[in-house]
């Protein structure tokens, strides 16, 4: 009989960000001007965005989840991120997949979210 199969051990369960391309901070800049359209926080803040992987050809995929499935703005944030995204100088391509693993939760917030809806 067969196993399920489990995640490797020790392998995160959100993939790490090109954190040291330099397209990585514009990037995460843009994506604070993007707010969810029920909490006055911006998606970067509120821990919805899970992974910004750039290429050496400065291809850009973004990983993102919203805060909950019946998010009436689902099928659109998506596009406000590649829109907000791709006009940066430098970006060739941008591509933006949502995704409910692992699912959002509270403790994703940054601590300035936390502090702004007052949680801290």
């Amino acid at each position: 009989m067969d196993q399920p199969t489990e995640p490797l051990e020790g392998a995160p369960l959100i993939a790490p960000s090109t954190v040291d391309h330099p397209l990585y901070e514009p990037i995460v800049e843009a994506c604070r001007t993007i707010y969810d359209p029920e909490i006055p926080v911006n998606i970067y803040e509120l821990g919805l965005i899970y992974t910004i992987d750039i290429s050496p050809e400065n291809e850009v995929h973004i990983t993102m989840t919203l805060t909950a499935p019946g998010c009436p703005v689902a099928g659109e944030m998506p596009g406000w991120v590649a829109d907000a995204v791709e006009p940066l100088p430098g970006v060739k391509t941008v591509n933006v997949d949502l995704t409910w693993e692992p699912p959002w939760g509270m403790e994703m917030m940054s601590d300035e979210a936390r502090l702004e809806l007052g949680f801290m």
